[in-house]
C-alpha cells in the first residue's frame, strides 16, 4: 500500500477520534472511550498492515494531543484539566503508549493468524 494512502487513513482515523473527544457529549465523553477508540484503530492497522501500520498509528495518535494543543494555543475552551502544556504532554505520552500497545497487539495477532509473511517488513 502506498504511503500517501496510509497517511490519509491515519489522518482520517485521528480526526475521527479527536472529534469524538472534543465534541461528543459536549466534549465530556469518557476518556475510556477515547482510549478504546485509539486502541481499536491501532490494533486494527497493526493486524492489517503489520509493521507498515506504524504510519497510520502514529498519525492517528498525534491528532489527539495536537487537537488539545491547538485549542490551548488559540485560547479555546477545553475539557482537559488543567489545560496546560504539561498536561497536553502527559496526554501525548499516555496516548503514545496506548497506540504502541495497540499496534503491537495487532502485529502479534497478524503473526499468530497469518504467520511470518515476507511482506511484513
Amino acid at each position: 500500500m502506498k504511503r500517501p494512502l496510509l497517511v490519509g487513513i491515519g489522518f482520517a482515523a485521528g480526526v475521527v477520534i479527536a472529534t469524538v473527544d472534543n465534541f461528543a457529549f459536549d466534549g465530556e465523553v469518557s476518556p475510556i472511550v477515547i482510549v478504546a477508540l485509539l486502541l481499536v484503530v491501532t490494533a486494527t492497522v497493526g493486524a492489517i498492515w503489520s509493521w507498515r501500520g506504524w504510519i497510520v498509528s502514529a498519525i492517528a495518535w498525534v491528532c489527539l494531543p495536537l487537537a488539545h494543543l491547538i485549542k490551548h494555543i488559540l485560547g479555546l475552551p477545553d475539557t482537559l484539566h488543567p489545560n496546560t502544556y504539561a498536561s497536553i504532554l502527559m496526554l501525548a505520552a499516555f496516548t503514545l503508549v496506548v497506540a504502541t500497545i495497540g499496534t503491537g497487539c495487532g502485529i502479534l495477532l497478524r503473526r499468530l493468524t497469518i504467520g511470518d509473511a515476507k511482506d511484513d517488513l
